[in-house]
């Protein structure tokens, strides 16, 4: 029974503790919610708040920029305002300076129309002159026929009388100044066989760069080369441009000339006539011609055995034959073509240490002289003849540049052009290399022949005798015997104006008419 009560006591304690627990559950529950309500409560009313200071914020921020917005706008309107006035401004300049331009153009119409008719009225004036001096000088023809009695053609006729009379009385002067030469000549000679004795370190100098020898096979062949009235020795001569000396040295002819490749020519042809044993002025100049012919093929043969030795290829025909050329071309007594082999060499050694190109730098060297071979021909420094050869048959720009530089007539600008001028310098410079003398002698007799053959008419020219006589060949169909005279003495007085010379210069010109036929 204990038990059932205190069970019960028990669990009517736990039933009241449930009651209170629920009770004080719900009294915390409900302070929480009225707590809850009033932060709530709290936090609208500040969001409120919070909102309203936004809104007033975001107002004056607009307000703000609306301000900014609008004095900007304003700025604007302002500079633009001032840009239109700037404008206006310098369209107004325009305006007054086209309003004194106009003006002006105005002023100088004005001026070109009084200029105008003040040039018609002296054009006019002008022409009154004329009338009135062709007039006078009909008059005054007309009184001078009157006063002396002749016509036009009669006073021509006198004039020529009088000029015929002048050319007889200066062709006399010329055979006084001959005779006079002649003495003068017979006393340098004489001093020139004692001077021999003090001169013999040059004679075999001298002999090698102008003088040719010839055997005979016996001595009548001397009579058989002069010819009849010396037709044959003129005829060779006329025909190689070689002056040929038959002395008392036996079985010998001499061929004497300042051109090696004459001479070379005029031996061969020579020879082959001796051998052939049919002398005659026909039969010279046809052998002269195959000559020519021949020694054109051996031209062509020397310059590409220089080629060959050099070791450059490619070159065109026409500049190998001009480098054969150069074997009969001497510069200050020095041969050409051998001085374009040792440029082309030492062009090869100095570009092999520099580490050039050393092929090239030997075709450079090899025809850095190629215009010597044509600067007879040619007007200018070889150095610029040789370079447009070069340009004309397709040689590459530093080669061209190369050859036109090696004298500085252009200013150098690539390193090959420096080595052919230092490769020429050591060339040149060599003891024993060269003679100036007997180039300025062989400039001498150029110049003297190129200023005959430059007057019309003239077919050839060939200076002699050292340079103390120039041949003249013309063309007797173009020249007659009176223009012969003339000619011979405009060649005299050009040489007299444009040559510098010891003594005199005997001008010969020679007008032959030949015919040929052929017995049959």
């Amino acid at each position: 029974m204990e038990s059932i009560i205190s069970i019960l006591l028990i669990a009517l304690g736990i039933i009241v503790g449930a009651a209170g627990g629920y009770a004080l559950h719900r009294l915390l529950a409900t302070k929480r919610l009225e707590d809850a309500r009033e932060l709530a409560k709290r936090i609208i009313e500040e969001a409120r708040k919070e909102a309203v200071a936004h809104k007033k914020e975001v107002k004056l921020q607009a307000h703000d920029e609306i301000l900014a917005q609008k004095k900007e706008m304003e700025d604007e309107l302002k500079e633009r305002e001032r840009e239109i006035k700037k404008r206006e401004n310098k369209m107004l300049e325009k305006e007054e300076r086209l309003e004194d331009r106009s003006e002006k153009v105005t002023q100088k119409e004005g001026e070109v129309l009084s200029l105008e008719k003040s040039l018609t009225k002296k054009e006019r004036k002008l022409e009154e002159r004329d009338e009135e001096i062709g007039k006078l000088a009909e008059e005054q023809t007309k009184r001078l026929q009157e006063i002396s009695g002749l016509t036009q053609e009669e006073a021509r006729r006198r004039l020529m009388d009088d000029v015929e009379s002048r050319s007889r009385h200066e062709a006399a002067m010329m055979v006084r100044q001959i005779e006079t030469e002649a003495k003068e000549l017979a006393l340098r000679k004489s001093q020139e066989v004692m001077a021999t004795a003090l001169q013999r370190y040059s004679g075999d100098f001298v002999a090698e760069q102008t003088v040719t020898t010839v055997a005979l096979p016996s001595e009548d062949m001397k009579g058989r080369i002069i010819g009849r009235e010396g037709r044959n020795i003129r005829a060779l001569e006329a025909a190689t441009g070689v002056d040929l000396i038959i002395d008392d040295t036996p079985e010998t002819v001499i061929l004497s000339a300042f051109s090696p490749l004459r001479r070379q020519v005029a031996k061969l042809a020579l020879e082959r006539l001796i051998s052939d044993g049919r002398i005659h002025p026909a039969r010279i100049e046809d052998v002269v011609r195959k000559v020519e012919q021949e020694m054109d093929v051996k031209l062509r043969e020397i310059g590409e055995q220089a080629t060959f030795d050099v070791g450059v290829h490619g070159i065109h025909p026409d500049i190998i034959r001009l480098l054969g050329q150069l074997q009969y071309r001497t510069s200050f007594s020095q041969n050409v073509l051998q001085h374009s082999l040792e440029v082309a060499s030492l062009c090869g050694v100095m570009a092999a240490e520099l580490k050039m190109d050393v092929k090239r730098a030997k075709r450079a060297g090899l025809l850095h002289d190629i215009g010597k071979a044509v600067d007879h021909e040619v007007e200018g420094p070889h150095a610029t003849i040789g370079a447009d050869l070069a340009k004309k048959y397709n040689e590459s720009k530093d080669i061209i540049h190369a050859i036109a530089a090696h004298h500085e007539d252009v200013p150098p600008q690539t390193a090959m052009a420096v080595l052919v001028q230092a490769a020429d310098s050591l060339s040149g410079a060599r003891p024993g290399a060269r003679k100036e003398l007997l180039e300025n002698y062989v400039k001498r007799l150029e110049d003297l022949e190129n200023i005959a053959t430059n007057f019309d008419g003239v077919s050839k020219a060939y200076a002699i005798q050292a340079g103390r006589e120039i041949r003249v060949m013309v063309d007797s169909e173009a020249v007659d015997d009176d223009n012969t005279y003339m000619l011979c003495k405009d060649i005299s007085k050009s040489i007299e104006e444009n040559l510098t010379y010891p003594g005199q210069i005997r001008v010969t010109v020679i007008r032959e008419r030949r015919a040929v036929g052929y017995a049959k």
